[in-house]
């Protein structure tokens, strides 16, 4: 399979699929936590509160590693995508495009004063964060147990 096509393979799961388990490690130990991501495979954007334990771990630590898959009960359909990499808290114009892209996935976001009151008051507080994968893999056990290819070109 040539990289484009593992690529459009590995963009298409992302874009299907909403919730990573970002791994962080920090003074307490190793933590692993859901966050809500959008993005494709030269980046994913998260929002979380600066006073989380993965966010006080990313302050400490900014290597991670994070993993999105589906949901299944037989080993031969597990799939998902594993990346780790490097990530920071944006700012500026990076904080504005993670916001843009982030709420094209979940439009919720689009307009915090129409949101539930509960999630504007949320928005205000957050920070926004991307990973940027220096590894990434797509795991496919429907092509053999422990079936995975890595993209080794982000760009």
């Amino acid at each position: 399979m040539s990289g484009n096509e593992l690529r459009d393979r590995i963009r298409r799961y992302l874009h299907e699929h909403h919730v990573a388990a970002l791994a962080t490690q920090g003074a307490q130990g190793p933590w692993a936590a859901a966050v809500f991501y959008a993005g494709d495979e030269t980046g994913l954007y998260f929002l979380s509160s600066p006073r989380s334990r993965h966010a006080v771990n990313l302050s400490q630590h900014p290597r991670v590693s994070a993993a999105i898959q589906d949901n299944c009960t037989d080993w031969a359909e597990i799939r998902g995508v594993q990346l780790e990499g490097l990530c920071a808290e944006l700012e500026g114009r990076d904080r504005e495009r993670a916001q843009r892209q982030y709420a094209q996935k979940f439009p919720l976001i689009a307009h915090p004063a129409r949101a539930p009151l509960a999630i504007a008051e949320a928005l205000a507080r957050v920070r926004w964060y991307r990973l940027v994968p220096d590894r990434l893999y797509l795991l496919d056990n429907s092509r053999g147990f422990g079936h995975r290819e890595e993209l080794t070109h982000f760009g």
